[in-house]
């Protein structure tokens, strides 16, 4: 599925401000519930659902995953490759540290925002 790199930048800063304003720690309130990166997000489809209704190849981070894990049961977009050495939000949820599982991905989104960005603007130059 082909999704549109503008509304993904969005998408991917709107994550990065959930990140930078404390969203995913877990809640002083409801310690029960530890929200869980992008799945606890209004930008994921089966946000708020009880089971999962649509398939991860519906959401636009799908794109950031090889083919062969886009319908993955569970959270796909736990699988997406953080770094060249295949760091995943799934391996370092085990370490139980989410201050470095949450500075891990706001280093992804950064850089994958700055790198669409760049795209978007180079295809603008190359259309002009």
């Amino acid at each position: 599925m082909e999704f549109n790199k503008e509304e993904m930048i969005n998408k991917l800063k709107f994550e990065i401000e959930l990140i930078e304003k404390g969203r995913y720690y877990p809640s002083v309130r409801d310690r029960q519930h530890e929200p869980e990166i992008f799945r606890d997000s209004i930008s994921c489809p089966n946000e708020g659902l009880e089971t999962k209704e649509f398939p991860c190849s519906s959401c636009y981070l799908s794109a950031f995953l090889p083919p062969e894990l886009r319908d993955t049961k569970g959270n796909a977009c736990h699988q997406i490759s953080l770094n060249d050495k295949g760091v995943t939000i799934e391996s370092l949820k085990t370490a139980d540290d989410p201050y470095k599982l949450q500075q891990s991905v706001l280093v992804w989104l950064k850089n994958t925002v700055a790198k669409l960005e760049s795209e978007v603007a180079q295809k603008v130059a190359t259309a002009s």
